[in-house]
């Protein structure tokens, strides 16, 4: 069986277990590891016995799962290209969503952001296997709204909604053809639609998740500030305010979106279709969710 799928299904962890996984996971270091080092911890996984249990009590056998999960797909055992891994989504994404965020400054800023933002997305879901929100700026260039829960919060829902419906037409194949879905040991049982609808969709919260708040508290917390004396006067530190802030909670995230729901999806087989039903006697079933 591929040692990440391994993984995925024997850690059956809470929350907060996977989001301290996916903070060693998602270190920019990752995008950097050589083929050579990944092949070599992999060799190591393969060649341990109950690899995954030894996650917690060897650093070797730990590092060396780090580099697996963090470059290799769990459902293909291919290496996902550098700039596609996990690692590279926040340094990536961050200041596209800041840029999206300031001020409008034209119409083709707009639309060159937004098309790098949704093109990198795009790409990124279809690579971890798993429209456009100009509507908004058109109508604040055309109608200026003086509100500001109005004003900044309309692209924030646009932002978010779209980065979900991203996800749904990226990865529109897994609900037309289905996906594998196995038992425990790893052996496939059939394809199901089902469970990729249900993959699609907790995908799809995830990431709206992470960019409408990511979003969201950074504008926030510029309104709030400019209520106080301390808020900066000048053009410059007002931007270096709102790109700290929005940095910063896309930092924070990135692994909460990631951790939200397992790698690794669990489904009872009584919702799964009759002909998957009828070819197993298990009663729970897995699937590759993806990132």
């Amino acid at each position: 069986m591929e040692p990440n799928l391994q993984f995925w299904i024997s850690e059956r962890q809470a929350f907060f277990r996977r989001f301290c996984q996916w903070m060693d996971l998602l270190d920019p270091v990752n995008m950097f590891i050589s083929i050579g080092s990944i092949e070599k911890s992999r060799q190591l996984l393969f060649t341990t016995e109950d690899a995954p249990k030894h996650y917690l009590d060897n650093q070797v056998i730990k590092d060396a799962w780090n580099k697996s999960l963090s470059t290799v797909h769990p459902d293909s055992s291919k290496l996902i290209p550098h700039l596609f891994r996990p690692a590279a989504f926040l340094p990536v994404t961050a200041p596209m969503v800041f840029l999206l965020m300031m001020p409008d400054t034209g119409i083709k800023s707009i639309i060159l952001t937004q098309g790098c933002l949704y093109g990198y997305t795009t790409a990124f879901n279809i690579t971890n296997g798993n429209a456009s929100y100009l509507i908004p700026h058109f109508f604040q260039m055309k109608y200026p709204l003086n509100n500001f829960w109005l004003k900044r919060t309309l692209p924030i829902v646009f932002l978010a909604q779209v980065s979900g419906m991203n996800v749904f037409a990226s990865r529109s194949f897994e609900n037309h053809r289905g996906i594998e879905v196995m038992d425990k040991e790893g052996h496939v049982v059939g394809h199901s639609r089902k469970a990729g609808r249900k993959a699609i969709k907790d995908t799809a919260k995830s990431r709206a998740v992470l960019f409408g708040t990511s979003a969201l508290v950074p504008e926030l917390f510029i309104h709030i500030f400019k209520r106080t004396r301390f808020y900066p006067q000048t053009l410059l530190s007002l931007v270096i305010l709102r790109m700290s802030s929005t940095f910063f909670m896309m930092g924070l995230m990135v692994p909460v979106s990631f951790s939200m729901f397992p790698q690794i999806g669990q489904i009872q087989c009584t919702q799964l279709e009759e002909k998957i039903q009828s070819s197993t006697e298990e009663k729970e079933l897995f699937y590759y969710r993806g990132v």
